[in-house]
């Protein structure tokens, strides 16, 4: 079970024009948005990335608007963890658990997911926060992702699964973010 103690969350490159020509864009941009408004709400970290933002774009406004205070940290690797300050940080939290969002699923997420793993991390990958040009490399990246040691999981799933109780701070404000 997800700790909200231990867990924390890592936005995978949500820029440009890519974001709005994924599978199911507007879903899953919703979605993520959720998923960082609750993840907020329960106090967990939250590791901003983008890929080459000279190159591909910002990070899309509805994310840059909910990030505000914190900076995206930029990367230029597939792979996040090879890149010194993105490991830098995410060990800084001191969190041994986290969820993955982002695009696309089977470059950026799928590698960062693999790079995370053979660190020693879990990684919990939001089936419905993650997304690609093809749904063909979704489906792949989750079976490659599932086969390496990462779980799958929704964003109601792992939201209600970091609350465990209804008598949790913030339960009224998160109930009515994801419903």
């Amino acid at each position: 079970m997800l700790e909200k103690e231990n867990c924390g969350l890592i936005l995978v490159d949500i820029q440009g024009s890519l974001a709005g020509t994924v599978q199911h864009s507007e879903l899953f941009l919703a979605n993520t948005k959720k998923l960082l408004q609750c993840s907020k709400l329960l106090a967990m970290p939250v590791i901003w990335l983008e890929q080459n933002p000279k190159g591909l774009g910002a990070t899309v406004p509805e994310i840059v608007e909910l990030m505000k205070g914190a900076d995206a940290i930029e990367k230029f690797h597939f792979n996040a963890m090879f890149e010194p300050q993105i490991n830098k940080a995410i060990k800084a939290t001191g969190r041994q658990e986290w969820l993955v969002a982002g695009i696309e699923a089977h470059i950026c997420v799928y590698q960062s997911v693999l790079g995370l793993l053979n660190e020693g991390f879990k990684v919990d990958v939001v089936s419905d926060c993650i997304s690609s040009r093809l749904q063909s490399n979704i489906d792949l990246a989750l079976i490659k992702m599932r086969d390496s040691g990462a779980r799958l999981t929704s964003l109601e799933m792992c939201i209600f699964e970091l609350m465990k109780t209804s008598k949790i701070e913030n339960f009224r404000k998160i109930l009515s973010i994801i419903k």
